[in-house]
């Protein structure tokens, strides 16, 4: 699952997230909120299971790459900031909450790794060549 960890301003609000802001919150909890891609949602609310592990990983930032886990503790549920017309991540055409188009699912706090496991050195590693990471880098959350 993929984050910002940098300071990026959405309707003069920041939505950077990094393993560090998860470690931060309350109880390490935090849902995973603000996707709007539907290959994404899907895999969100149809795949994403209770017990599942994360890779956490920062992107958009100067070493994009793995920077630690998490794990699944609510599985795909109706996502409600897209109905907030105050939310950075609102969706005029979601219109109708009994028929929720986004999803969300709550991440806990795992671990931080030492070092970012950087996206340059992930593609070096031939274990790791099918993963979807490698070949289709463009998805915020991948199986």
């Amino acid at each position: 699952m993929k984050a910002e960890p940098e300071s990026r301003i959405v309707k003069g609000k920041d939505v950077k997230f990094s393993i560090d802001d998860l470690r931060d919150m309350s109880e390490s909890l935090s849902p995973w909120d603000g996707v709007r891609n539907f290959e994404a949602r899907n895999i969100m609310r149809d795949q994403m299971k209770v017990g599942d592990k994360v890779l956490f990983y920062h992107s958009n930032c100067k070493t994009p790459g793995v920077a630690g886990t998490a794990t699944i503790v609510r599985e795909g549920y109706p996502d409600y900031t897209a109905f907030d017309v105050e939310h950075p991540y609102y969706d005029a055409k979601s219109t109708d909450p009994s028929m929720p188009k986004w999803y969300m699912v709550d991440v806990k706090f795992e671990s931080k790794f030492s070092d970012i496991l950087s996206l340059t050195r992930m593609k070096e590693i031939e274990q790791l060549k099918d993963m979807v990471l490698i070949k289709r880098g463009r998805l915020s959350v991948q199986p």
